[in-house]
Formats: C-alpha cells, sequence, structure tokens
C-alpha cells in the first residue's frame, strides 16, 4: 500500500466514526427527550371513574373534554347509586338548579397552568349532590392513568383531593 492509500484509508475511518459519534449524540437526545415529550401529551382529557374520598366508593364516569384550551368535564354515569340519592342537583344554586345530575357539566373553565408541569387549575368543580361549588386543580399522575382532583375554597390548602382512574 502506498502512503497515499493509507491516508484515504484513516480518512474513510475517521469520517465512520464522526458519523458514527453524530448518530449516537442524536440517538441520545432523541431519548432523553422522550419523557418530556410523552408528559407534555399526558392531560386530563379523557373519561375517568370518580372514588369518593369519603367513601372510596366508585362514584361516577366524567368525560373531560378539550375546546379552546378550557376543560370541560360532564358526568356520563353514575356508578352505585344510592338509591336514597337525588338525581338532580336540588342543591345548585346557579342554572343548573333541578338539572338531572346524569349529562350535567360540573368541571369548567380549566385550563393548562402556565410553567408548571401537569397542572391544570383556574376553573371550578361542582359536587351536585350537595350544590356546591369549588376552585380546581387537576393533575394527571402515573404516566396519565389518573388523575389528582383537587376542590378547594380559596387557598389549595383548604380543601381535598379525589384521586380519579382513567377509563379511556
Amino acid at each position: 500500500m502506498t502512503h497515499h492509500t493509507i491516508t484515504v484509508i484513516k480518512q474513510n475511518n475517521t469520517a465512520r466514526r464522526c458519523a458514527l459519534m453524530f448518530a449516537g449524540l442524536v440517538l441520545l437526545g432523541a431519548v432523553a427527550l422522550l419523557p418530556r415529550i410523552a408528559a407534555a401529551q399526558v392531560t386530563p382529557v379523557g373519561v375517568w371513574k370518580s372514588i369518593d374520598d369519603e367513601t372510596g366508593k366508585e362514584k361516577s364516569l366524567v368525560r373531560v373534554v378539550q375546546a379552546g384550551g378550557v376543560l370541560v368535564g360532564t358526568v356520563e354515569k353514575a356508578l352505585n347509586p344510592d338509591p336514597n340519592a337525588s338525581r338532580t342537583c336540588d342543591l345548585c344554586t346557579d342554572e343548573r338548579k333541578g338539572q338531572v345530575i346524569v349529562g350535567m357539566e360540573i368541571i369548567r373553565g380549566v385550563t393548562k397552568s402556565a410553567g408548571t408541569q401537569g397542572l391544570w387549575d383556574g376553573g371550578e368543580i361542582l359536587d351536585p349532590q350537595k350544590g356546591k361549588l369549588y376552585k380546581v386543580r387537576m393533575t394527571p399522575i402515573e404516566g396519565g392513568a389518573k388523575l389528582e382532583v383537587r376542590g378547594y375554597v380559596g387557598m389549595p390548602l383548604l380543601g381535598r383531593t379525589q384521586t380519579w382512574i382513567r377509563v379511556e
């Protein structure tokens, strides 16, 4: 082999090594971004099984949809309904008074909180059995399999949290 041939072979090997290192860095960068991309796609949108935080019983199925960046949640089905409980919102004080609970909007005005990972707030949630409105914070957890729903008055410290389970 001539000196020129050896130089060309070394240059080709160097180019291959550089290309492999570049490809490795690109792959490493893509893998590092996957959790952030996945977290960015986890939202409260879907159907959730609400669990009563006082009794631990399944309460209802709630469908949360997003329109124009705002979340709305509607009761789709009552689970294990109490035969003595009213099927209408008798204690509501707004336009929902007397409405049937199944089909009713119980979550309104919730938006993605700026600068926070996975927190949605700014809206309200209705407890149709008590007719009470609460401010609400919602945070998907466990990769979006569950949803922490915190209803509160005034400050988030003054409230209760339910953990809902994703159905779809």
